[in-house]
């Protein structure tokens, strides 16, 4: 992964940005959030499959993270985060499960391929020895999946399945203690850095979905 941040020096607060760069910024999801009738089954069965490949495993992004920061400042919101992605892992297979199998596009369909490859450079990156990537992964996912959640939801509701209380870290705790630890300049490097791929990847899921969508509707 080359390292390029996108987070300026004299940067906006990291909610600002990960809103800026992330989920909320994807075409696909501000045409559902516009009109989440636009989705047909097929879509609703892609979001659910490919974002259950991509964070619905264990160990997780967060959990990586978690053994590879010793800085006890940031141990009550890992331990919080785990928690709480634990909880959001049994929800998307829930729906995954209940929105049943996808259809490929075309018979050289390469997504589930891509996705899986996603998946490797998130845990390469959560797995990563220097201090603050990992945590900005973590960061990045917790604040990226307030802009996921609310679509997890309205699928919940679309498949009949009440939809459960997320526990991850609020926004505010989340910058606090991103605000605490890039006190350290190199630190700081490594959560920018960390934060970047995690919206990186997600964009990039977001376009696949959009693209897959397209297909179909094309056909």
């Amino acid at each position: 992964m080359p390292e390029t941040s996108l987070i300026p020096s004299a940067r906006p607060s990291l909610v600002d940005h990960v809103i800026e760069h992330g989920t909320q910024s994807a075409s696909y999801v501000q045409a559902i959030n516009d009109d989440f009738g636009v989705l047909s089954g097929a879509d609703v069965a892609d979001i659910a499959h490919f974002l259950c490949i991509l964070h619905g495993r264990h160990p997780g992004v967060v959990d990586h993270a978690a053994t590879k920061t010793a800085d006890i400042v940031a141990r009550e919101w890992l331990v919080e985060a785990m928690d709480g992605f634990s909880a959001e892992r049994a929800f998307l297979t829930t729906l995954t499960v209940a929105a049943g199998p996808i259809t490929g596009i075309r018979s050289e369909d390469q997504s589930n391929a891509t996705v899986l490859a996603q998946r490797k450079a998130l845990e390469m990156l959560s797995q990563s020895d220097r201090s603050g990537c990992a945590l900005g992964a973590s960061f990045a996912l917790v604040l990226d999946w307030q802009a996921i959640r609310p679509l997890l939801e309205k699928i919940a509701v679309k498949l009949g399945i009440e939809p459960r209380t997320d526990i991850l870290p609020s926004a505010e705790s989340t910058h606090l203690l991103n605000v605490e630890l890039a006190k350290v300049s190199a630190v700081e490097r490594a959560i920018n850095f960390g934060v970047d791929q995690i919206l990186t990847q997600h964009r990039g899921l977001w376009q696949l979905l959009e693209a897959r969508r397209n297909a179909r509707n094309a056909n």
